[in-house]
């Protein structure tokens, strides 16, 4: 059992390195994407040019994953510590590196802008990227807010670019095996559902706790996402934040006070009925660890009138699904074959459906759909009142 402490960079590196799974699962092609031509099994027709920026943690999962990828060709890596950018380049064998955006942006061409920067910078950086001519992937969350984000979809459809975020979790065979069953009835009516992700917190970055940084953003949009990827599209939140440790000791500042919430409880209406509820926090002491091995528990549970499904592992990391029903009470797990899946998949996956002219699974109005929901949770923590959604994205995904 490990300690009750917070969570160090090389810790978070050492545990999530060794998750993984998926298989892909696609939607009808790209409006206005060129045919595909058909390829002999093995052979690339087209890669996809990519530059990083953000050489930080992320990248250190991110990195070693594109460069494995057919679809993807490592132009530039940035990073305003122009050691990082520098090293990485040097350990992946990329050509480029770069100090600033605005010098990555006029140097080597590339197609595609991965975006692993701190969260706060993300809505600035993306649309500079976009009004210089590239696609993004983002890391999470795309936008400071739901506005912004809503902006920047609008640029990129103007632009004729495309501008997606993480988390990926739906790329999951267990999302997967989980959304064909609600589909199938096997549950009956969806009536419930919960989910919870926490930890004692990073300690490599003060961004985490400043104003734009919280728990919500970096911890329960995974949970937000898978939710409503499963049940829906939120009809309207109800929600309380708080913050449980008031200063932080963080590796890059030294103490610093918490201005974002490090608790959160989020109850959302999905419409027919259907209610599901989130908890997230840096203030979870979670015996199995970060990388929740051993861990025999579900985080996230969905209850109907005929069965249950309750997802083993975290749903960036998951390992198996639990379904009862009337018909075997008793039940069974299901989907505990390693694949393919990790969560830093994501900008693979776009990679590979630009260069393939196919649409991804992960919707950029997805992801801008649980933006919102965050920032109604947070208005709704404030204000003590119910808070309705205005967007929405295509659903069912599977």
């Amino acid at each position: 059992m490990k300690s009750p402490k917070s969570i160090s960079r090389s810790e978070f590196l050492n545990q999530v390195g060794a998750l993984g799974t998926v298989a892909a699962l696609t939607q009808p092609a790209l409006a206005k994407s060129r045919p595909v031509p058909d390829t002999p099994p093995g052979t690339v027709d087209r890669k996809i040019r990519l530059a990083v920026i953000g050489c930080g943690s992320v990248s250190n999962m991110y990195l070693p994953h594109l460069s494995k990828s057919p679809y993807v060709e490592l132009v530039s890596t940035c990073d305003i510590i122009p050691e990082r950018a520098q090293k990485a380049a040097s350990k992946y064998n990329i050509p480029n590196h770069y100090p600033h955006i605005d010098q990555l942006l006029a140097g080597a061409p590339f197609d595609l802008l991965v975006n692993l920067t701190n969260m706060q910078e993300h809505g600035r950086l993306n649309k500079q990227a976009l009004l210089a001519g590239k696609h993004i992937w983002s890391e999470k969350p795309m936008a400071n807010n739901y506005r912004e984000g809503r902006e920047l979809l609008e640029l990129a459809q103007k632009k004729q670019l495309r501008i997606w975020g993480a988390p990926a979790v739906v790329m999951s065979p267990q999302f997967a095996f989980m959304a064909q069953a609600i589909k199938a009835g096997k549950l009956g009516k969806v009536s419930a559902a919960h989910a919870h992700y926490g930890h004692l917190g990073p300690t490599w970055s003060a961004f985490f706790y400043e104003k734009g940084g919280g728990s919500l953003p970096d911890l329960g949009v995974y949970n937000l996402a898978t939710l409503t990827g499963l049940l829906g599209p939120a009809r309207s939140v109800m929600a309380m934040t708080s913050i449980v440790t008031p200063t932080r000791k963080t590796d890059n500042k030294g103490d610093v006070p918490v201005e974002a919430e490090d608790n959160a409880m989020v109850l959302i209406d999905h419409g027919n009925g259907t209610l599901s509820h989130v908890q997230c926090g840096f203030n979870y002491f979670d015996p199995y660890g970060h990388e929740g091995t051993g861990q025999e528990k579900p985080t996230i549970t969905v209850w109907g009138t005929q069965g249950n499904l309750a997802l083993i592992g975290y749903d960036w990391a998951p390992f198996g699904v639990d379904l009862a029903t009337a018909a075997d009470e008793k039940g069974q797990r299901y989907v505990t074959d390693p694949s393919d899946y990790r969560w830093e998949m994501g900008a693979s996956v776009i990679a590979e459906h630009i260069a393939l002219g196919k649409e991804p699974l992960i919707q950029a109005e997805h992801a801008l759909h649980v933006l919102e929901i965050i920032e109604a949770a947070r208005t709704s923590g404030q204000t003590g009142k119910r808070v309705k959604l205005q967007s929405s994205f295509r659903w069912p995904l599977v």
